[in-house]
């Protein structure tokens, strides 16, 4: 039987973000991704003008269909919660269709380089917590894995204040955390704890400029992993080359930094 991911997050039509980045990269991995938006752009936010549709008052409806059909999922993932009301109904969600199997896998979309996005204030920021009592996945970068911790930013952090701070991510359900985006040495670096294991660090060369949906394809990449069962630290290092391939390809066809990553050039990379 295939395998079905429930994925709550928003739809960017333009910019190669959130579920327009995760629905093809889970096709390819073989996994069926089932989306839930949270709301509907024309292009992302990154642009100077754009369009969007507020979905939180449609999002119940989805519980109460899908459990008329009988849905089952292998994994849940978040992405972008935009309000108090999203993320108790991700909640809800979760009280729907969780059974033991099933990976919930919280990227917790909420600021970068120390601050919050415009979006995100501090308190909804810190209602995110929440979710480290049911996470089995947990993909922050520095930025946020310090707001769902409660400890100030620090850019220069060390290694041993990165098994620190994953750690404490950690604790309240066991998840297994990769801290993303770290830049040292001219490298970006992600950081990977599972309980039980020697914390370890995955290393790619940093090419261009920073660009967006760098994070989802990352997450999309884990979340698929996960449900076909490869173990975490192997899929950390394959979600990160992957991103470094897509960014490099993106760089040598001159592609717009927000427009993304050009991802569907080294899609077939990840085809199981």
């Amino acid at each position: 039987m295939q395998k079905k991911a429930a994925v709550v997050n928003d739809f960017s039509s333009f910019g190669r973000c959130s579920l327009a980045v995760t629905i093809p990269i889970l096709s390819a991995m073989k996994v069926q991704c089932c989306p839930v938006p949270t709301a509907i752009f024309t292009n992302h936010t990154g642009y100077p003008s754009f369009s969007w549709t507020d979905y939180t008052d449609h999002m119940d409806d989805y519980i109460r269909e899908w459990k008329k059909i009988g849905l089952r999922f292998d994994a849940v993932q978040t992405g972008f919660l935009g309000s108090k009301a999203q993320i108790d109904f991700v909640f809800r969600f979760l009280d729907a269709f969780r059974d033991e199997g099933t990976i919930v896998a919280i990227d917790p979309v909420m600021g970068d380089y120390g601050r919050l996005y415009s979006t995100y204030s501090r308190e909804l920021a810190e209602s995110m917590r929440r979710f480290l009592a049911v996470a089995d996945i947990l993909t922050p970068n520095l930025t946020e894995a310090c707001v769902l911790a409660g400890t100030e930013y620090d850019p220069g952090i060390s290694d041993s204040g990165l098994e620190h701070l994953a750690r404490s991510l950690s604790e309240p359900n066991g998840a297994k955390v990769a801290i993303t985006g770290l830049q040292r040495n001219g490298d970006i670096v992600n950081f990977v704890y599972e309980h039980g294991k020697a914390p370890h660090l995955h290393a790619e060369p940093k090419i261009g400029e920073d660009r967006s949906g760098t994070g989802d394809v990352f997450s999309s990449v884990i979340l698929g992993d996960a449900v076909n069962g490869v173990p975490f630290d192997e899929s950390v290092v394959k979600a990160g080359s992957f991103v470094a391939r897509a960014v490099r390809r993106s760089v040598e066809m001159d592609i717009p930094v927000r427009d993304g990553l050009a991802f569907e050039e080294v899609l077939g990379d990840l085809i199981c």
